[in-house]
C-alpha cells in the first residue's frame, strides 16, 4: 500500500501514475497506516455532485482567490498577481484553494530563471502528478513530479524549495502532508446519498392517481368493471365545467401527499449543517436556517475568521518558499463594496482614533477612492465668538434716561 509516496521507491510515468491522492484512491492515506474503508470512501467527483458541498468549496475557494496578497518585494508581487502562464490570477488561486479544501493538499511547481534562480511562474499540479518523500535524514521533503506536457519529462528529487505545497491539518506527520476534510464527512455524505435514493424510490413507487373513487359493495365488481367506472368518472370530469355528480353508491376522495414522504423530502438537506461544521463556516452561508439569534454582522465576523484561517495556510507557505513578507487581506472577499470598511473608518475619525488625513490614505490604499480624487483638506477652524456679559440691570437705554 502507498501512503502519499513516503514508501514508494520511484515515480512512474505520467500516463499511469502509481501515486494517487486520498481523493482518487481508497487505499491512500497519510495517518500511520490508517486506511479508508472503501465502502465509505468519498471521491472528489462524487463529493462535488452534492450541491451543499459544491457550494461550500466554490464559495470558499472563490473568496480565497478574491483576497488581496501583498508582498514587500515588487518581483514577488508580480508573481502573485500573474502566477500562471496559462490562466489568470483568480482562476489559478481558486484552483489551488479548491484542491486544498478537497484533498487537504495543493501543489504548484515553481519554475525559476535558469540564470538568476528567481521564480518566474507557478504550474498547477494535480495530486496524482506528485509523489512526496521524506529525506532519509529527516531534514526535509523531496518531490517527484510528472507534467501533462509531452515535451516536459518527469522531474525527480525536486527540493521542497521548488514546490508550493498548501496543506490542511497535517496531524500525525508534523504537517508534512495535509488531511482531507472529506474524511470527516464520509458517513454524512453516504447517508445523504442513501436518503436521496430512498426518496427517489419512494416517489417513483408512489401512487400517481389524483384520487380514489369508492363504490359501495365494490367487491362485487371485477377489474374490468372498475376500470370502466373510472373512465366514466374521468369522462364526466373532462366534459363538464360544473361539479361532478355522484350517486349514493359512490364516493370520491382526492389523494394528498403522504406525511412520511414529506418528512423524507425535508430531511434530505440535513447534511448542509454537517458540511458547514466540517469547513468551519456558518451554515447560513449554505442557504440554511442558521442561528436565528445571530445578527448579520456576527455571521459575517464568524465567516471572516474561518476565511482567515485558510488564508494563513496560503501566506505561511508562500512566505516560506519565496522568502518574502507576504500578507493576505481577506477584507475584499467579505466586504466587496467596502461599505463596512467605510463605516469603521468613519467611526474611527469621529471618535478621534485617526485623523481625516489618515482616513483619506486608508480609503485610497484599498481602492475605495480613485487615485485622482481631490486630496483631503482639513476643515478650517472657525473663530469662537465670545459675547461679553453685561452687568445686571444695565441696558443701552440707561444713558438716555437721564
Amino acid at each position: 500500500m502507498m501512503f502519499f509516496g513516503f514508501l514508494k521507491p520511484k515515480v512512474t510515468d505520467q500516463t499511469t501514475p502509481e501515486y494517487q491522492s486520498v481523493l482518487e484512491s481508497a487505499g491512500a492515506d497519510s495517518l500511520d497506516s490508517l486506511m479508508i474503508d472503501p465502502k465509505s470512501y468519498v471521491s472528489a467527483n462524487k463529493a462535488l455532485t452534492n450541491s451543499d458541498l459544491y457550494a461550500t468549496i466554490y464559495q470558499l475557494s472563490a473568496d480565497l482567490a478574491t483576497t488581496y496578497m501583498t508582498a514587500s518585494q515588487p518581483r514577488t508581487q508580480t508573481l502573485l498577481d500573474h502566477p500562471s502562464a496559462t490562466t489568470n490570477r483568480h482562476a489559478f488561486w481558486q484552483a489551488m484553494a479548491a484542491q486544498m479544501l478537497l484533498d487537504g493538499n495543493a501543489y504548484a511547481y515553481i519554475w525559476r530563471n535558469q540564470l538568476t534562480g528567481q521564480p518566474v511562474r507557478f504550474e498547477y499540479l494535480r495530486p496524482s502528478q506528485v509523489s512526496v518523500f521524506l529525506l532519509n535524514d529527516g531534514t526535509g521533503l523531496s518531490y517527484s513530479v510528472s507534467f501533462d506536457e509531452p515535451d516536459v519529462p518527469p522531474i525527480y528529487n525536486v527540493p521542497q524549495s521548488d514546490m508550493l505545497h498548501l496543506r490542511l491539518l497535517g496531524v500525525g506527520n508534523g504537517g508534512q502532508v495535509g488531511r482531507s476534510p472529506l474524511l470527516a464527512l464520509q458517513n454524512e455524505l453516504n447517508i445523504k446519498a442513501t436518503a436521496n435514493n430512498l426518496t427517489l424510490s419512494a416517489l417513483a413507487k408512489a401512487i400517481t392517481s389524483n384520487g380514489t373513487l369508492t363504490v359501495t359493495n365494490g367487491a362485487l365488481l371485477n377489474v374490468k368493471e372498475k376500470i370502466q367506472m373510472s373512465k366514466g368518472f374521468m369522462e364526466q370530469v373532462k366534459s363538464s365545467d360544473g361539479p361532478v355528480v355522484l350517486d349514493d353508491l359512490t364516493k370520491y376522495d382526492p389523494l394528498q401527499v403522504n406525511s412520511d414522504v414529506s418528512q423524507l423530502l425535508s430531511s434530505t438537506d440535513w447534511t448542509s449543517k454537517q458540511i458547514a461544521k466540517a469547513y468551519n463556516i456558518p451554515d447560513s452561508y449554505l442557504n440554511g436556517q442558521g442561528d436565528q439569534q445571530s445578527s448579520l454582522t456576527m455571521i459575517e465576523g464568524m465567516y471572516a475568521n474561518s476565511l482567515n484561517r485558510y488564508a494563513r495556510a496560503f501566506a505561511s507557505e508562500i512566505n516560506d518558499k519565496l522568502s518574502a513578507d507576504v500578507d493576505i487581506d481577506v477584507q475584499p472577499a467579505i466586504d466587496q463594496d467596502r461599505s463596512t470598511y467605510l463605516t469603521n473608518i468613519g467611526a474611527a475619525v469621529k471618535n478621534g482614533a485617526i485623523s481625516g488625513k489618515t482616513a483619506d490614505w486608508l480609503l485610497r490604499y484599498v481602492g475605495f477612492l480613485p487615485k485622482d480624487a481631490p486630496a483631503y483638506t482639513a476643515p478650517v477652524a472657525q473663530p469662537i465668538q465670545i459675547q461679553q456679559a453685561t452687568k445686571g440691570g444695565d441696558n443701552e437705554d440707561d444713558s438716555s434716561s437721564d
